[in-house]
């Protein structure tokens, strides 16, 4: 039986990546977001939501800058990523604060937090206001990672990456559990 539920926003999971762009002094700024979805294969690009109806400094320098990257954090570093969400870049650098390291991307003019494992670059192609969130849609141009957590054939070991999943309605953190099956193989026993 099925049961009604407050209405909420939730998507399951929801990754939990971090947001950086340049601020109008050049100074790296970051922001941990929840709302951050693949949205194109061909361009690669990403969708973000940053809240608008709170001041936000990150939001501010990406819609100046129109270049952001956005990392995807390992489950060991829970506690950074927490506060990068819950403090204000206007009170406080806060990169430095956890004694990270911003470095320049290689094809964007925009911050890496170098302790992250894995990164993309991105320049923004679309901005929607929805809501209480202002929707960016950013295109691919680079992706760094951890040469930790790359196979030989170049590709991501999702696994060794670790990324953490955030609930929205909890407001909880997790890590991802173990690899079950091989997407495009295990629903073919249905088309026979």
């Amino acid at each position: 039986m099925k049961v009604n539920v407050k209405n909420h926003t939730m998507m399951y999971p929801a990754p939990a990546v971090v947001a950086s762009a340049y601020d109008e002094d050049g100074n790296a700024d970051a922001c941990t977001l929840a709302f951050a979805t693949m949205c194109s294969h061909h361009p690669p690009a990403v969708m973000i939501a940053i809240n608008s109806t709170l001041k936000r400094k990150t939001l501010k320098s990406i819609l100046q800058r129109e270049e952001f990257c956005l990392a995807f954090p390992s489950a060991e570093q829970v506690a950074e990523v927490d506060y990068l969400g819950i403090e204000t870049g206007y009170r406080q650098d806060k990169i430095s604060k956890i004694n990270y390291t911003p470095i320049k991307a290689q094809k964007v003019n925009a911050p890496i937090i170098d302790e992250f494992k894995l990164s993309v670059e991105c320049k923004v192609m679309h901005i929607a206001e929805v809501g209480s969130h202002t929707q960016i849609t950013g295109e691919i141009v680079n992706v760094q990672a951890d040469e930790s957590i790359v196979d030989d054939k170049g590709k991501i070991i999702f696994e060794k990456l670790n990324p953490l999943a955030y609930d929205d309605i909890t407001h909880s953190y997790f890590e991802m559990g173990d690899k079950i099956a091989d997407a495009f193989k295990e629903g073919l026993k249905f088309r026979k």
